[in-house]
């Protein structure tokens, strides 16, 4: 492996167990020579030498006992596939760890650290964690930060901005958004990008907020439908869940609007489907596997106490333009 990815053994070692002072091309080229070679080092022996267990977790955030089937979601089904992968490459087990767990085990079950996914304001997980002292890196921002928090997360304003600017450039002047109530802190950074970009470019904020909980999909089609009552109507309409462009295509039609023609159409998602649907809806990915990289390789470090790591991570999202975003759009007036 060394050999392959030009450096030494040390480095080698360093690489894979999160330790030492390397570059970060450096990690990557070594991890890359590891995924080459099919290479999985033997995470117990060099775990208990340090008297750890060689296990990570990753959790889900919590909504007490209402079940959430995350594996059937896109985004959470990539990023634990990522995290498993990221964490074998480096010598650890992974446990996917199901939301619904009594306090009694999160303070028991035996791993050398967690990888919580989107923390909450009112986070019982977080706070179980925190009180056992088990090494923490978040997906996703924490509501109410601690001095000491470690996250990755991808760069939502960046991405909004990015998606915002392509509905411009389609020719969309009046772009609604589609926003979920929730505590933890995604909805919000997206509304405040939002916001921000529409009083830069000097366009009116066309928002309507719905009930995440218990039942998104009608609740975000009714909110959706109450901008396509608005008079003017949107031009344009971003969602920011999952599902949400399904959610748009629905209350489109049932509105008699013609999607690309009357109505350009986004979302935030990692859904392939949606390069099926009719039109083809233009997403923007999250990159859960790039997140999940990061989050493993930031965890590993926490274990190690290695130094000089960036505790605040940002990836780059990217844009799939699709058909329901190449207009042209249709005014109130019937013009193009």
């Amino acid at each position: 492996m060394a050999a392959r990815a030009g450096v030494s053994t040390a480095t080698v070692s360093n690489a894979l167990n999160g330790t030492g002072r390397l570059s970060e091309p450096t990690r990557q080229r070594v991890l890359s020579a590891a995924r080459e070679l099919d290479y999985a080092p033997a995470s117990t022996a060099r775990a208990l030498a340090r008297g750890g267990t060689g296990v990570l977790g990753l959790t889900m955030t919590a909504y007490g006992d209402l079940p959430v089937p995350y594996t059937e979601i896109p985004y959470y089904a990539q990023l634990a596939l990522g995290a498993i992968s990221a964490a074998r490459e480096r010598g650890y087990l992974l446990m996917v760890m199901p939301s619904s767990l009594s306090p009694w085990m999160w303070l028991n079950t035996p791993m050398d650290g967690v990888i919580h996914v989107d923390p909450r304001a009112d986070d019982p997980v977080r706070s179980l964690l925190r009180e056992r002292g088990v090494p923490m890196a978040c997906d996703g921002r924490p509501p109410q930060p601690h001095w000491g928090d470690v996250w990755v997360d991808t760069d939502n304003d960046a991405g909004l901005r990015l998606l915002l600017d392509h509905l411009t450039e389609a020719g969309a002047r009046r772009i609604a958004l589609s926003q979920p109530l929730h505590d933890n802190e995604y909805p919000h950074l997206i509304g405040r990008a939002y916001a921000s970009w529409c009083a830069e470019h000097d366009l009116p904020t066309l928002v309507e907020e719905y009930a995440s909980l218990p039942d998104y999909f009608t609740a975000e089609r009714d909110a959706v439908s109450r901008l396509l009552n608005r008079d003017p109507r949107p031009d344009a309409v971003i969602g920011i869940y999952s599902d949400s462009g399904h959610n748009i295509l629905a209350a489109a039609r049932h509105h008699g609007l013609r999607v690309a023609q009357d109505l350009l159409v986004a979302c935030i998602s990692e859904d392939p489907d949606y390069a099926a649907t009719t039109p083809p809806v233009t997403t923007l990915s999250l990159r859960p596997d790039r997140v999940s990289d990061e989050a493993v390789d930031l965890l590993i470090a926490l274990i190690n106490a290695r130094t000089c790591v960036d505790r605040h991570r940002l990836v780059q999202p990217v844009l799939a333009p699709r058909r329901s975003t190449r207009g042209p759009v249709r005014r109130g007036n019937g013009t193009l």
